[in-house]
């Protein structure tokens, strides 16, 4: 926890890295102050079929889920910081958003396994 969901569309591919775009996003999270990096997942999904209003814009959309708790004015502090870090890198793609979601700290559940430090 905390969950960074990158929806984009697959043409922005040729030309961005979108290594380079989670690792901006990996990288916002952290320097908020809200979240430490141990704590980060963050996934990407393009997507081939999508419609807004004029063909052949470009987008890209995060939503980050973290668990309830944080107060609006730290969460509009990570939606601020990745969005002004992704348009930098991101400079033509149509639409940049953030979503901040809370997830239910009671109904969140999840199991990691050990780490082998001897591996």
């Amino acid at each position: 926890m905390p969950h960074f969901i990158i929806d984009y569309s697959r043409d922005l591919e040729p030309d961005y890295d979108i290594s380079k775009v989670m690792q901006i996003a990996f990288d916002s999270g952290v320097a908020s102050g809200v979240m430490q990096a141990v704590d980060i997942k963050v996934r990407a999904r393009p997507y081939d079929h999508y419609r807004i209003l004029n063909a052949g814009d470009s987008f890209v959309h995060v939503t980050v889920f973290l668990l309830a708790g944080r107060s609006d004015a730290q969460k509009e502090r990570v939606s601020l910081a990745l969005r002004q870090n992704l348009v930098a890198y991101l400079a033509n793609v149509t639409s940049v958003s953030i979503d901040i979601r809370d997830m239910n700290p009671h109904a969140y559940k999840k199991r990691v396994l050990p780490v082998d430090d001897d591996a």
